[in-house]
């Protein structure tokens, strides 16, 4: 099953989408909204999709994660069907806290579709597992999405 944001939220992203593939750019007032609806996230993320930071992972057998290298430098394994990242904040601030819709590094992944500067790779099952279980294993028990 797929996690969906607040309908605003959805309608924001369709809305810069739509802009930029007619503009190459996001207008003012749809910045303004972005960090009306997402927060301090918003800067964050798009900080992250000028630095192509996104990058989509894509296995033989189908299955596709998201890695987002965070503003420290370190890779965060995400799941945008489940609205899950592997960040400190987004364990703090989305789910402890729920001050937050979603961590920045999320919001990045749905901005870069958005824009089209989402990076695709290839990887073997076998890399993949090794992406997931390396996560998992930093993540230590307990932790599923």
């Amino acid at each position: 099953m797929e996690a969906t944001l607040p309908a605003v939220a959805e309608e924001l992203l369709k809305e810069i989408k739509k802009a930029f593939q007619e503009t190459s750019h996001v207008p003012d007032d749809l910045l303004l909204a972005l960090k009306f609806v997402f927060g301090s996230s918003a800067v964050a993320a798009l900080d992250l999709v000028d630095q192509h930071s996104v990058t989509r992972m894509v296995s033989p057998s189908g299955r596709a994660v998201y890695q987002v290298l965070g503003s420290s430098g370190k890779p965060y394994t995400c799941y945008v069907s489940c609205h899950f990242c592997t960040c400190p904040a987004f364990a703090f601030s989305v789910l402890r806290k729920n001050d937050s819709l979603v961590c920045k590094h999320i919001l990045a992944i749905y901005l870069s579709q958005a824009t089209g500067t989402c990076q695709e790779l290839s990887v073997s099952d076998q890399q993949l597992a090794g992406i997931l279980v390396a996560e998992d294993e930093e993540e230590g028990p307990g932790t599923v999405c």
